[in-house]
């Protein structure tokens, strides 16, 4: 699963943000490769600040539910 971009972060409902909230992999995973490179810290950074924001919303629009976390498994 790929990170969203901060924008659809913004827009996104409570469902939406509890899917990526379970389910995105750790920040950087997806450029880790056999050595540490720019690309992985590059991606760290960027999909850590992602990651807040989802967070931040999520809770902001109360967070799980039994209903959502049924939902999306």
């Amino acid at each position: 699963m790929n990170y969203p971009k901060i924008e659809e972060v913004e827009f996104a409902d409570r469902v939406q943000l509890a899917r990526w909230y379970r389910f995105l992999p750790s920040p950087g995973w997806n450029s880790i490769d056999k050595k540490y490179t720019q690309k992985f810290q590059d991606a760290l950074e960027k999909e850590s600040k992602i990651l807040s924001r989802i967070v931040e919303r999520f809770q902001e629009l109360g967070g799980f539910s039994p209903e959502i976390s049924k939902e999306i498994g």
